[in-house]
């Protein structure tokens, strides 16, 4: 059996971006398996006027002044830019891990004996929980996320 404990949508624009959300959920039993599914959208910018200039003001930030024209004239090897949110999950224990992942769909899941990659596997213990949303890089006019969370027994086997 599944009990739903959060199920979350929002949207987030280019100034949200190197920010945080967090939610906190409550487990109210322990043990089993927490499920997670996170699904942001669009991926991509495919706005090409805009990809050129954000990529032009990076390469200005971040490229030697003597190497900036030649970084300029091919600008377009950057492509695609990408809108980038990863997941990272802390229990009444402390951190349980982080999904940073260029996936914009992701299942993740946490039990006793086992975890997605990134994430530890360890007693879920009853109490509150959190998740956050590490919005990196938001670069499209707003990018939309979904996050829901569940408790699934454990089967006996």
């Amino acid at each position: 059996m599944r009990t739903l404990l959060l199920d979350v949508q929002g949207k987030a624009a280019p100034c949200c971006s190197k920010s945080h959300i967090a939610y906190r959920f409550f487990l109210p039993r322990p043990g089993g398996r927490l499920l997670l599914d996170f699904a942001y959208g669009p991926n991509n910018l495919e706005d090409p006027v805009k990809a050129k200039a954000l990529i032009e003001e990076s390469l200005r930030t971040y490229v030697e002044e003597e190497l900036q024209d030649q970084a300029k004239a091919r600008w377009e090897s950057y492509l695609p830019l990408k809108n980038l949110i990863t997941v990272s999950v802390d229990g009444p224990g402390g951190h349980r891990g982080a999904a940073h992942r260029h996936d914009p769909e992701q299942h993740l899941f946490l039990s006793r004996n086992e975890a997605s990659p990134g994430l530890e596997h360890g007693e879920l213990r009853q109490g509150m929980w959190e998740v956050t949303l590490s919005l990196h890089a938001i670069l499209t006019d707003w990018c939309a996320y979904s996050l829901q969370i569940w408790q699934e027994e454990e089967v006996a086997r």
